[in-house]
């Protein structure tokens, strides 16, 4: 794969999103069979492994470090803090104390010395944007962690954050059907240089194909998504099915043409994909081979234009425990 520039170093153009292993679409496969998965996407060339300690309430960081350990080496390894579990319930909390007792044992569990790149999952309201990343300041010359990134922030709230320690990436969710990043922190990350890391680039499996919300299990958090409700799904699956001819033209998947309109639309975007499946893995890792033309890709983006999607990504409490811009309309 080609390489982009994340953190203090270079990194496979795309990186794997860990979460799915543990947390948020349902059950979790067993951890052997995660391991499997971790491993194939070391083998087909990903360097960036991302993980949180809220994916599975530290379950994920003990999956990551009990496979990967032994390729520390070889690995970009993320991490996030500043949301957590307690009692099993996901909680907002960017005091510096809860950041740096949350990082000490996210490097227990992730066994390794130092994280490469160290998240505020989110920015705790509560508590101002300085001294949180104040705190995550104090891990960078304490050596536990290298750089530092933000996750679902405006760009107002990079600039401060910036001004007191530099930030290498911000992380939020951008797709073709999600393009919130393009209002102003996208522009903002470039004028910094500061990488972009989009999450669900394959609109958490939506752009991929043959999710159907009827089956999605309890705990599967696209449940109370808006978009994946009646009546918003069904008008956005016919836009999935003009798409989904775009990508049957240019021989490729879907999940593969979303994955390629990320990588040529920002040279300075690394995309990190989830998936609990070998095959699906070995499918977004080709995206990076492909060679698509700009009239495929100008219509793809025209396909999911916002004026015509329906439904917003997050439902309104969730949507209040963000910082990411929404569009006015």
């Amino acid at each position: 794969m080609q390489t982009r520039q994340l953190g203090h170093g270079q990194v496979a153009e795309i990186g794997f999103g860990c979460m799915n292993l543990s947390h948020a679409y349902g059950a979790p496969p067993p951890p052997a069979e995660g391991s499997k998965v971790l491993l194939r996407a070391l083998e087909l060339g990903v360097t960036h492994f991302d993980t949180a300690a809220l994916y599975g309430f530290g379950g994920n960081e003990e999956l990551v470090g009990a496979t990967l350990a032994s390729h520390r080496q070889k690995i970009h390894l993320a991490s996030k803090c500043g949301m957590t579990g307690v009692d099993k319930k996901r909680v907002i909390d960017g005091k510096a104390q809860t950041i740096k007792q949350t990082c000490q044992e996210s490097l227990k569990r992730l066994r390794t010395d130092f994280i490469d790149l160290y998240y505020l999952h989110r920015w705790d309201k509560s508590v101002p944007i300085e001294e949180s990343v104040g705190a995550l300041a104090d891990l960078v010359r304490a050596g536990s962690i290298r750089a530092i990134g933000l996750s679902e922030v405006s760009a107002a709230t990079l600039r401060k954050a910036h001004a007191v320690h530099p930030i290498a990436a911000v992380q939020s969710e951008y797709s073709l059907w999600t393009r919130n990043p393009e209002i102003a922190v996208l522009k903002t990350c470039d004028e910094l240089g500061v990488t972009f890391v989009p999450f669900s680039p394959v609109g958490r499996g939506f752009l991929a194909g043959g999710v159907q919300p009827t089956t999605f299990i309890r705990h599967d958090i696209r449940r109370t998504m808006p978009r994946f409700c009646e009546p918003q799904y069904s008008g956005n699956l016919r836009l999935f099915e003009r798409f989904q001819r775009m990508a049957t033209d240019a021989h490729c998947t879907p999940a593969q043409l979303a994955l390629a309109w990320l990588l040529t639309k920002h040279p300075g975007v690394v995309p990190i994909p989830g998936t609990t499946s070998i095959a699906h893995l070995e499918e977004n890792m080709r995206a990076s081979d492909l060679k698509i033309d700009a009239a495929t890709m100008a219509a793809a983006e025209d396909c999911f234009d916002r004026r015509v999607l329906r439904g917003e990504r997050y439902p309104s409490a969730t949507q209040l425990e963000i910082d990411t811009e929404n569009f006015a309309d």
